[in-house]
C-alpha cells in the first residue's frame, strides 16, 4: 500500500508484484476504479487476487494484477450472526449479518455495521463509519435467479499521513505518535452508494446467461495538511533533505506546500455486463466457453479549494513554526475557503471477450482468453478566478467573485482500441497435482482511470501524452499446484516475469513535447504458498515471495544520462513473508499465531540519487485465542503487533510516512441464532 494522494485523490493505493493496481479493483467482476478508501469488509464474502499482467480479465491496465471484491448475497439456508468488538485505542465495533429465507426459492439478507477506533500508536487519527447492505434473491435453486443488492456506507476520518520523513528515514528524535497536520482542520468524509441487479438464467444444460447491471457513486471531501516543509535539526545547517537554505532555529519544522488543500470529488459509474457460459464437446475435447460484452460509463468531478485564506481572499502564506519534537497541531489562523480549481472527467468503455477452457484429456488442459475494448475518455479543466495581489502597476485589482468559474478549458481527450490476451497450458501428472505455464499481456491507455487526465499539452515536468499509444506489459509464469489430505491442504509455487516493455517517458527531442514509449522495467519473482488443514485440528495459511525488480530504461532512446537505470521499482520489497496458523484444542479453545515480514524498499519521492537508501524491512507478530462458550456463542481475543514493532508504510521518502499500528488488542463476541 502506497501513499494514496496526488492526481487521483486520497484513498487506496495498492501495488501487486511491483506495479500499481489502484485502478484495477473490481466488485463482483465489474470495475470500481474510483480513488477512495475501501475501509470495511462487513459486506464482503471473499477477496480474489489475480496476479500478473491480465487486462484480458478486468480491462484497461492491470499491469501487476487485479483485486476482485465479492459481495454477500442471500443464501437458501437461514444464518444470522451478530458480532460485537471492543478493544484498546477506543475500538468499538458492531455488525449483523442476517440471512433469512422467506419462501422455498426466495431469501433476503441484511448486513449492518458501525465502527469507531483511534489508530494504535498515534495521538490524533480517528476513524468512524457505518454502513448497511440489503439484498434480495428470487428463484434460488431454479433455472432463473434474480438478485437485487444495495450498499451504502459513510466514513468520517482524520487522514493519516504520519510523520516527517527525510532521506528515506524518519526524522531523528520525532516520536511516531506526533501529528504534523492540523487536528481541528484535517478531515476525510466519504459516502459510497450502489445498487445492483443480477439475472442468472440457465437456458439448458449447455448454456447459462448472466447479466449484471450496476450504478455506483462515491462522494469524498478531504482537507489535508501533508507534512511538507523545512525540517531544521541544527541552526546554521541546511534543512534536512534539502539541497539549499540554512536553518535559523534548531529543532523546528516550518510547514509549507499545499497546507489546507481541499478536494471535493464525486465518482459515478453505470455499467452492464452480460456473460454467456457454454459447456459442450468437440470430439473428445470438452469446452467451457465464456463469451460476453460489457458497457460502462464513468464520470468524475473535482472542486479543488484552499482552506487557509485571509478575509480579503489573499492566501495565507506563512504558517506558525512547530516544535519538531512536540508539534502544536491546532490551527488558530484565518479560515476562508476559496475554490482554486475545477475539472470534470468521463470514460466510456465497450468491451467484448471470450474465454475457453479445453479439457484435452485427463492430464492436459488448455485455456485462453481474448478481450477487445474501445476506451474513450476526456478531462475538461475550468479556469477559476483567483486572488490577484496589488502591485505598483495595478494597485487596486478586481478581487470580486473569487472562486467563480470564468472559463472552460479545452478538453484533453484520449481514445484507444485495446487488445488483451492470455493463454495457459496445464499438465496433471497425477490427480492431485498440476504444472502450468501461462502468458498474458496488458494495455494501458493514457486515460486509464476516470480520475486521472491525459495531458494535451506538456508541463514543466511531464510531456503531453493524449496521443501516445497505450503502454504495454506482459507476464510469463511457470507454476505448480498440489493438494494433499483429500484436498484439505493445498501448496503452490510459481516462477514469473512481469515486465513493462513499453511505458511513457519524456522525449526532449520532440518538437511538440510529446512523450514516447521507450521506458522499460521488469520484475522477476518466485512465490511459494500453502493453505488449508495440515491435520483436522491444525490449519495454516503461509506465503513467501521474492521479487527482483529493476528499471531497465527510464529515458527516451538517445538520452545519455539515465539516473534511474538499474534501480529497483519503488515500494517493491526483495522478500515478503506471511504466516497465519490456528490450532483447535480439545477444550473448546483455539489458538492462533501470525507473522508478517516485509523486506526493505526504495520508496516513491526518495532523495536524490547519491542518497538513495532503502527503508528498512520489518516483522510484525500477532496472536489469537478463541473460546466456544456455548454452541451459539464464541469469543475471540486478538493481539496485534505483540512486540510493538516500530515500522513505516505508505512511504514518501522526502515527505512523510505512516507508522504501522502499534500494540493493540480486540475482544470480539460472535452470536449465531
Amino acid at each position: 500500500f502506497g501513499a494514496g494522494e496526488g492526481g487521483g485523490g486520497y484513498g487506496d493505493s495498492i501495488a501487486i508484484r511491483g506495479y500499481s493496481a489502484s485502478s484495477d479493483i473490481t466488485v463482483d467482476g465489474v470495475r470500481d476504479s474510483a480513488q477512495y478508501t475501501r475501509s470495511d469488509s462487513f459486506n464482503l464474502e471473499q477477496v480474489e487476487v489475480t496476479k500478473g499482467a491480465n487486462s484480458v480479465y478486468s480491462g484497461v491496465g492491470a499491469i501487476g494484477g487485479t483485486i476482485n471484491l465479492v459481495t454477500k448475497t442471500p443464501k437458501a439456508n437461514a444464518e444470522r450472526v451478530i458480532t460485537a468488538g471492543v478493544g484498546t485505542d477506543g475500538y468499538y465495533r458492531l455488525t449483523a449479518d442476517l440471512n433469512q429465507p422467506f419462501a422455498e426459492t426466495a431469501a433476503a439478507r441484511l448486513n449492518l455495521m458501525t465502527h469507531v477506533n483511534d489508530v494504535p500508536g498515534r495521538d490524533v487519527e480517528r476513524y468512524e463509519r457505518w454502513g448497511l447492505a440489503p439484498s434480495l434473491a428470487l428463484g434460488i435453486g431454479t433455472a432463473t435467479r434474480l438478485t437485487l443488492t444495495g450498499f451504502y456506507q459513510e466514513d468520517e476520518n482524520i487522514p493519516e499521513y504520519g510523520v516527517l520523513f527525510r532521506n528515506n528515514r524518519p526524522v531523528p528524535g520525532v516520536d511516531p505518535s506526533d501529528y504534523f497536520g492540523y487536528r481541528n482542520v484535517d478531515i476525510q468524509k466519504s459516502k459510497t452508494a450502489s445498487s445492483t441487479a443480477i439475472i442468472d438464467h440457465r437456458v439448458s444444460s449447455l448454456l447459462r446467461i448472466r447479466n449484471l447491471s450496476r450504478w455506483a457513486q462515491t462522494e469524498q471531501l478531504t482537507i489535508v495538511d501533508p507534512p511538507q516543509g523545512n525540517v531544521c535539526i541544527e541552526a546554521g545547517q541546511p534543512p534536512l533533505g534539502a539541497t539549499s537554505g540554512t536553518c535559523t532555529t534548531s529543532g523546528t519544522y516550518q510547514p509549507s506546500g499545499p497546507r489546507g488543500n481541499v478536494r471535493d470529488t464525486e465518482n459515478a459509474i453505470l455499467t452492464n455486463q452480460t456473460d454467456l457460459t457454454w459447456t459442450f464437446a468437440t470430439g473428445d475435447v470438452r469446452h467451457t466457453l465464456v463469451t460476453g460484452f460489457q458497457l460502462s460509463h464513468e464520470r468524475y468531478g473535482i472542486d479543488g479549494s484552499r482552506e487557509f485564506n485571509n478575509p480579503d481572499g489573499s492566501p495565507v502564506t506563512s504558517f506558525p513554526v512547530m516544535d519538531l519534537y512536540n508539534p502544536d497541531s491546532f490551527y488558530t489562523g484565518p479560515r476562508n475557503r476559496l475554490r482554486t480549481s475545477k475539472a470534470d472527467g468521463s470514460v466510456e468503455n465497450v468491451a467484448v471477450y471470450a474465454f475457453d477452457a479445453l479439457e484435452l484429456s485427463e492430464r492436459w488442459e488448455l485455456n485462453g482468453g481474448l478481450r477487445y475494448e474501445r476506451n474513450v475518455g476526456s478531462t475538461t479543466p475550468y479556469t477559476i478566478k483567483t486572488y490577484t495581489a496589488p502591485t505598483s502597476a495595478n494597485p487596486d485589482p478586481d478581487n470580486s467573485n473569487l472562486g467563480a468559474i470564468i472559463g472552460g478549458g479545452v478538453p484533453a481527450t484520449n481514445s484507444e482500441d485495446l487488445l488483451s490476451y492470455r493463454a495457459g497450458l496445464i499438465f496433471k501428472p497425477v490427480p492431485n497435482g498440476s504444472v502450468y505455464i501461462a502468458y498474458g499481456n496488458s494495455e494501458t491507455p493514457s486515460k486509464a482511470s476516470v480520475n486521472a487526465s491525459c495531458r494535451a499539452v506538456p508541463t514543466s515536468s511531464s510531456g503531453a501524452n493524449c496521443s501516445v499509444d497505450p503502454e504495454q506489459a506482459r507476464n510469463y509464469e511457470l507454476g505448480s499446484k498440489w493438494e494433499f489430505a483429500d484436498g484439505a491442504l493445498s501448496v503452490n509455487a510459481a516462477l514469473f516475469r512481469n515486465e513493462r516493455n513499453r511505458f511513457r517517458v519524456n522525449d526532449p527531442e520532440s518538437p511538440t513535447g510529446e512523450q514516447v514509449l521507450d521506458g522499460k522495467n521488469r520484475v522477476d519473482g518466485v512465490e511459494i504458498g500453502a493453505y488449508g488443514q495440515i491435520t483436522p485440528q491444525w490449519s495454516v495459511f503461509a506465503s513467501f515471495v521474492h521479487l527482483d525488480s529493476e528499471i531497465l530504461q527510464s529515458v527516451a532512446d538517445g538520452v545519455e544520462s539515465d539516473p534511474q537505470k538499474g534501480k529497483p521499482l519503488p515500494n517493491t520489497p526483495d522478500n515478503a513473508l506471511s504466516l497465519w496458523t490456528v490450532y483447535e484444542l480439545p477444550i473448546r479453545l483455539r489458538v492462533g499465531y501470525g507473522v508478517q515480514y516485509q523486506g526493505e524498499v526504495l520508496p516513491n519521492g526518495s532523495a536524490p540519487a547519491p542518497n538513495d537508501v532503502k527503508v528498512p524491512g520489518y516483522w510484525v507478530h500477532r496472536a489469537m485465542v478463541g473460546y466456544a462458550a456455548v454452541p451459539k456463542l464464541d469469543f475471540q481475543l486478538n493481539v496485534n503487533n505483540i512486540f510493538d514493532e516500530e515500522y513505516y508504510t505508505r512511504i514518501r521518502g522526502n515527505g512523510w510516512a505512516t507508522p504501522g499500528e502499534g500494540f493493540n488488542t480486540v475482544l470480539s463476541a460472535f452470536y449465531r441464532f
